[in-house]
This record gives structure tokens, sequence and C-alpha cells, in this order.
């Protein structure tokens, strides 16, 4: 067997020509990562799930226009973030901004005390709530970039701006981030 990015295209070429199943393991392959880039633009998890779903069937029906020489995964995820956008256009909503994001289990043997796990749950809420409010031109970069753990190069293919763009834009929202615990006192670690 190639390797991953080789499969992945095989997956695309197969998918052109109509091979479905193809198609069911180019979804499986980046669907995790869909569903976080929906939710972290609708902060619902329901219309995620349904974006998600409208953006693979548009995918789908877009493959011919794919360049094969391009990664798939920020043209993937540009559409995500499309869907989602016009889904809240449509709707004309605009809900207070709450990110639910998994905790990663500890690292280690032993499981943290009841009281580190609660003091460790606050910070991250009040990190989460502090990314929240800020302007969204920097909460996506900092969500896609710490949230989802994606490259410069890809949050600057989904966002479509500059990867210049996206890291000032990431150093203003850290400094940001930074002043609001400095004048709350809070430590975000």
């Amino acid at each position: 067997m190639e390797g991953p990015g080789l499969d992945e295209q095989e997956l695309i070429v197969r998918s052109r020509n109509g091979d479905t199943r193809a198609f069911e393991q180019l979804v499986r392959l980046h669907q995790g990562i869909a569903i976080r880039v929906a939710y972290l633009v609708t902060r619902d998890p329901h219309d995620a799930e349904d974006v998600t779903q409208d953006a693979f069937v548009k995918a789908y029906r877009s493959l011919a226009r794919f360049r094969l020489d391009s990664p798939f995964r920020p043209w993937l995820l540009a559409i995500v973030r499309n869907v989602a956008l016009n889904r809240i256009r449509s709707r004309k909503r605009r809900d207070r901004l709450t990110v639910r994001v998994a905790t990663d289990a500890a690292v280690g043997d032993t499981a943290p005390s009841p009281e580190a796990a609660a003091i460790a749950q606050d910070q991250h809420n009040r990190l989460l709530a502090a990314i929240d409010e800020l302007p969204d031109r920097y909460r996506e970069v900092i969500s896609h970039r710490y949230l989802l753990d994606l490259s410069e190069k890809e949050t600057s293919a989904i966002l479509r701006i500059p990867a210049g763009t996206v890291k000032s834009r990431t150093a203003r929202g850290l400094d940001r981030l930074r002043s609001s615990f400095d004048d709350s006192g809070n430590d975000p670690t």
C-alpha cells in the first residue's frame, strides 16, 4: 500500500468516476474534523452534523472541479465552512458563541483528583469563553490553529485569507487573550 496522500488521491479519482465506496472512505477520513469546523461556525451540534452532511454532498458534486494537485482537506473544510456560514446567514441568527471542545484525557498512569479535574475544567471553560469574546477575525484563526490543531497553511486555505494574515491575526488574538486574563487576574493555564 502506498503513502496516505497517494491513497487519498486514488480515492478522489475513484470517487470522480462514480465509486461511492471510495467517497465513503473519504468521508470517514475527514468527518471528524469537518464536524468540528461546522461546530465552530454554527455553535450547535445538530446544525454541525447537518452542515457536515450537506457539505459532503456538495463536495461530492464538486469533485470534478477539484484540482488533484491541491490538498483535499483544506478544500473540503472550506466547503464545510461556507455551508455553515450560509446556514447562519439564512436563519439570521446571532446566538451567543459557545465552544464545546472535548477535553483530552489526561496523559499518564493516574487520573487527576476530582479537585484537579474541576480546576482544569474551570480553566478550560474560562479560556473558551475568552475565545468566544474575541472578534470573529481573531476567534476564527485561534479556533482553527489551536482548537482544531490546523497548520497556518490549512487555516489560510480554509478561511481564504493569506498566510501572513493568519499569522498576524493569531498573534493579535493571542495578545487579546493574554490581556483578558491579565485584566481579570486569571491565568489561562
